[in-house]
């Protein structure tokens, strides 16, 4: 970070934790007993109890329809990263490492980290879950968040400041595809008086080798029909070491200051070979590639918390963030004369980004019956990219390579809501936000910077209806405004030349399609209806119904044309985002979950130590521009189940169990000419646990047993692609100490 943003960053965190809490200490009223309120209302149950119930309890008593996993949930499999762990939760699905909500592509899931989006660059594969205190999944919005969240929303809770003294210990071996990995994670915590601290770190290897094929049909490079079939391997590496410090210091019985932070450093590696098979024409192929990257993030955020009676707390945060990661790819090509391997292109980027941010919370109650909260957001991002590519030492487009690109990215909100105990069966929840978001770019060959605004007003409600006095029986209705804004690459105009053409003397393929940005992209705006029904049963055994549906106006998918380009001497095919066209999307979600003997008390004991969670998701969509079979939205599957059973062993100290998922073949008509299908996905994973002493358990688990090959493919009319990969299982053994 220069100097001139840094001390543009210190002399406004100094302002806003000197100045504020000064100016609010002015303006104090008189304190009784701080947040000694009656029990029943809802800053108590908020602030003092939610730690200690359970996931179904915490789920039950939330204002809008939620999920919860806490520290069970999280360590059952001894997962080392979040998405193994995502893949077998009810109603999510991971795509390229990503998870996603609705069976709806992941950009419209969003993912928070502590309630604030998670920095740029930002991976879950890259975070171990021994950081993670819990996971919540709402489904629809609410106002003191971003409403980019047209699917919903995946809030990771880090590990928070203990209430007494921790030290533990995992250390991990796994095998995968021909490559031992080791790793460990280590949680240290204390307390002392009113000052806490806790500081988890982890540190992992990855290793893994895909087995891949791929077929073209399509015009080759000299413009003629061709057709050609690839096999080979893809493999792929690297570690990260993460830490997330954590410092609570409570001043008094009614002011609390946090200090939080999230650490990452990260080096990785790939490579690629194949085998070719050309059975007709001059085929454009891929070629033998190797490539490396590291990277590294720092996030540090400071919150203060003041309560100044027990009807009114405010609460001020405010954070900074620098990232950089540098990475180079070459690719090679295969002299035919001697049969050996040549540099062919070489590519090298680099990116710096920072970051400040700044929100405030005021939370009132009114009466025995509101609970009414306003604040505000503020955020600003700087990304700095520099991105060379050479072809045989020569640049590949002379007025762009080498050139830097800088934008900025600023976000504002503002937004009040209400929490609302109408009767003893009545609950509601309703809100108002108001966010903008402004991008600005400029590459240096550019003539004039690209600017693009999008504000959205998202009106928020949700009613809670329970048909009994002990609340067990509960139906939801939710109705919402949500939206997502265009990513930044969607709005640069910046060319990514298709590394199958890489020659720019000569046109491509409408299947192997140029990518440019857009800058006249308009926000997606979603309309959202959600009803669910829960029914809580004995023990911690629940089933829920849900439905929902969505209406998006603009929505963004890429349009491919033929075109003249000015870093071409000829037409080249790109692809260009567009605000393509209305689409509705609609659901239905089952979950159910619990002691087998509390669910089906019929049939099995209910003292038997056996839980089943199982789920089952249908999904429907239609694209209003695509008037033909398979219209829907991309990535949707047409439904997805979930499948998980462990037991508990009496006579011994075993616990075991096992999750199958499994998701359909579909095919998705993206256009009137372009059409996309994907085979089925299945997972099956297992687990064992021997706990050995109260300080000590040894755990096995097998992820991606009898892995299925994933194969995708793209249908044109005077052309078709296919790309098929086989993973790998992997095997992990762990140790966990208390020390």
């Amino acid at each position: 970070m220069n100097k001139p943003v840094l001390h543009q960053l210190a002399w406004r965190t100094c302002l806003l934790t000197a100045v504020i809490p000064i100016a609010i200490r002015a303006q104090e009223i008189p304190q009784n007993d701080g947040i000694g309120r009656a029990a029943g209302t809802k800053l108590e149950r908020v602030e003092v109890n939610s730690r200690a119930l359970s996931d179904v309890e915490l789920r039950r008593q939330s204002k809008i329809a939620k999920q919860y996993f806490g520290r069970e949930e999280l360590d059952k499999y001894g997962d080392t990263t979040l998405p193994d762990l995502f893949k077998r939760l009810p109603g999510i699905d991971v795509q390229n490492g990503s998870p996603t909500l609705r069976g709806l592509s992941a950009r419209y899931t969003q993912v928070l980290i502590n309630g604030e989006p998670a920095p740029p660059g930002f991976s879950l594969d890259q975070m171990s879950p021994a950081l993670v205190e819990r996971i919540e999944i709402a489904r629809t919005a609410v106002a003191d968040q971003s409403t980019q969240a047209v699917a919903g929303t995946i809030n990771i809770i880090l590990k928070e400041a203990p209430s007494r003294a921790q030290n533990d210990l995992r250390a991990t071996v796994e095998y995968y595809a021909e490559h031992p990995t080791t790793g460990f994670n280590y949680v240290w915590g204390q307390r002392k008086g009113g000052l806490s601290a806790t500081l988890p770190l982890a540190y992992f290897e990855w290793h893994g080798i895909q087995n891949i094929r791929n077929e073209r049909i399509m015009e080759g490079l000299d413009g003629n029909p061709s057709h050609a079939v690839q096999r080979g391997q893809a493999g792929f590496g690297g570690w990260f070491i993460t830490a997330a410090p954590r410092l609570n210091w409570k001043l008094n019985d009614d002011e609390t200051i946090g200090l939080n932070s999230y650490l990452r450093r990260i080096a990785s590696y790939s490579h690629s070979s194949y085998a070719n098979l050309i059975l007709a024409g001059l085929p454009s192929l891929e070629d033998d590639s190797v490539g490396s990257g590291e990277g590294n993030t720092v996030n540090l955020n400071m919150s203060w918390n003041k309560v100044f009676t027990s009807e009114r707390k405010l609460e001020l945060k405010m954070g900074g963030l620098q990232t950089h990661s540098a990475s180079q790819s070459s690719t090679f090509y295969r002299d035919t004369s001697t049969n050996e391997l040549r540099p062919q292109r070489l590519s090298l980027g680099d990116v710096h980004e920072r970051g400040l941010s700044q929100s405030g919370k005021l939370v009132e109650l009114a009466g025995d019956a509101h609970t009414v909260s306003m604040g505000w957001d503020f955020d600003q991002r700087r990304r700095e990219e520099r991105r060379t590519v050479t072809e045989r030492g020569i640049l590949q487009t002379d007025s762009l390579e080498g050139e830097s690109f800088a934008a900025t990215l600023t976000r504002g909100a503002v937004y009040v809501q209400d929490e609302w105990e109408i009767a003893p069966f009545w609950s509601a929840y309703y809100g108002l936000r108001w966010e903008q978001i402004r991008t600005n770019s400029v590459l240096e060959v550019s003539t004039a910077p690209v600017r693009n605004t999008s504000a959205v007003l998202s009106p928020l409600l949700t009613l809670n209806y329970a048909l009994d006095a002990k609340k067990r029986d509960i139906v939801r209705l939710s109705l919402a405004r949500t939206y997502k804004a265009p990513e930044l690459n969607q709005l640069l105009a910046r060319p990514i030349i298709n590394g199958l053409f890489p020659d720019i003397t000569i046109s491509n393929t409408e299947l192997a399609p140029d990518r440019v940005g857009n800058s006249a992209l308009r926000p997606e705006l979603a309309t959202g209806l959600d009803i669910a029904f829960e029914k809580y049963l004995s023990g911690s055994a629940f089933l829920s119904i849900g439905y929902f549906q969505r209406e998006i106006r603009d929505l963004i998918r890429n349009v491919t044309t033929r075109m003249d380009v000015p870093y071409a001497k000829v037409p080249r095919w790109i692809a260009v985002p567009q605000n393509f066209s209305k689409a509705q999307t609609s659901g239905l979600e089952v979950e159910v979950k619990g002691r087998a003997g509390d669910l089906i008390p019929s049939l099995i004991d209910a003292k038997a130590p056996l839980n089943v969670r199982s789920a089952l998701n249908l999904y429907w969509s239609k694209v209003d521009a695509v008037q033909l079979p398979n219209s829907r939205l991309e990535n949707q599957q047409p439904w997805s189940a979930l499948l998980s059973v462990d037991y508990r062993w009496q006579q011994v100290p075993l616990h075991a169990g096992a999750t199958l998922t499994y998701r359909p073949g579909y095919a998705a008509q993206a256009t009137p000419t372009t059409l996309y299908t994907t085979n089925l996905s299945r997972g099956f994973d297992l687990f064992a646990a021997w706990t050995i002493n109260a300080s000590s358990t040894l755990r096995f688990n097998a992820r991606n047993i009898a892995p299925v090959e994933t194969v995708t493919a793209t249908y044109l009319p005077d052309g078709f692609q296919q790309s098929a990969r086989l993973p790998s299982t992997i095997y992990g053994l762990s140790i966990e100490l208390k020390l």
